[in-house]
């Protein structure tokens, strides 16, 4: 699939089927595509933590505030958390005052979701977690970045118009 059709039908899920989880083979499809996501210094300073079955339905149960509630459905989880940079990296963070490891993750997200899209699998990028109870299950104590729940959609289940600003507004030409 070319990129831009990627980029056209890429949406984030919110009616998983619960019948038809995420495959094995597609979701290491994913996981190398953002394994190779490049990196402020080629650090990847995050861990990728794959939940599936009983510890995919306890993260589905990890919801902040009651709010995606649709997870449910989805028994297949990618969640980032934070790890440690590179010298490099670290160095850079300081003296620039930018948090790189938020970015690298987002760049990582994007290439998993793309795979995903490629590969015929749905996803939805979560913001709204219980980060202590994700913490817990996964017995970690690092930051807890991003839950990307990962499956098929619903039979029947549309793609949706996407409501985008407009390009004069995003884009300034020099």
């Amino acid at each position: 699939m070319e990129f831009i059709k990627i980029a056209e039908t890429r949406q984030s899920c919110r009616s998983f089927d619960p019948a038809r989880p995420a495959e094995a083979d597609k979701l290491e499809r994913c996981l190398e595509s953002a394994r190779l996501a490049p990196s402020a210094c080629n650090s990847q300073p995050y861990i990728m933590w794959i939940a599936t079955g009983d510890k995919g339905k306890e993260i589905s149960q990890a919801r902040s505030m009651s709010m995606n509630k649709f997870i449910e459905d989805c028994s297949t989880f990618v969640i980032f958390s934070e790890d440690r940079y590179n010298i490099s990296a670290k160095t850079g963070s300081a003296v620039k005052d930018q948090d790189f490891r938020s970015i690298d993750i987002g760049i990582a997200c994007a290439y998993l979701t793309a795979e995903a899209t490629e590969c015929g699998l749905d996803t939805c990028i979560l913001g709204m977690f219980d980060e202590k109870k994700i913490k817990s299950i996964l017995g970690t104590k690092e930051r807890i970045r991003l839950v990307i729940a990962v499956g098929h959609a619903k039979e029947g289940y549309p793609i949706r118009e996407k409501k985008r600003k407009d390009r004069d507004d995003m884009i300034r030409k020099l």
